[in-house]
């Protein structure tokens, strides 16, 4: 499939130009957030020290029996992450869509995490 390849690369090349600017320090980490079909896995990182402050995926609602692919999910992860990284003391994150459009579930992660308290 030459047609999946070519829009995984131009994700990764739209990925790497975002992350030439933007980067995570300890009192603003970059929220990340990776997107696959079925699932969604967002986390908080300390480009600095190169460490993961927090982070929080759809694999978590599996328990749930809850669907896992849709924006209902990414609202639940928003909302989760945003509690954690509250708990650690933190409310300001730089948000890193890693390449893909600001639409969708990547829009209800920030959103949700908004709603719930983090600044971005």
């Amino acid at each position: 499939m030459v047609h999946e390849t070519d829009k995984t690369r131009a994700r990764e090349k739209r990925h790497a130009r975002v992350r030439a600017r933007v980067t995570g320090s300890a009192d603003r980490p970059r929220l990340c957030i990776y997107r696959s079909l079925t699932h969604l896995y967002v986390q908080a990182v300390d480009d600095r020290q190169g460490a993961t402050v927090a982070t929080a995926s759809t694999l978590e609602l599996r328990a749930a029996k809850a669907r896992t692919g849709n924006i209902e999910a990414a609202k639940k992860i928003g909302a989760l992450i945003a509690e954690r990284l509250k708990a650690k003391g933190l409310e300001k994150v730089v948000f890193d869509r890693g390449g893909y459009l600001y639409h969708g579930r990547v829009k209800a992660v920030a959103d949700a995490a908004r709603a719930a308290g983090l600044k971005f």
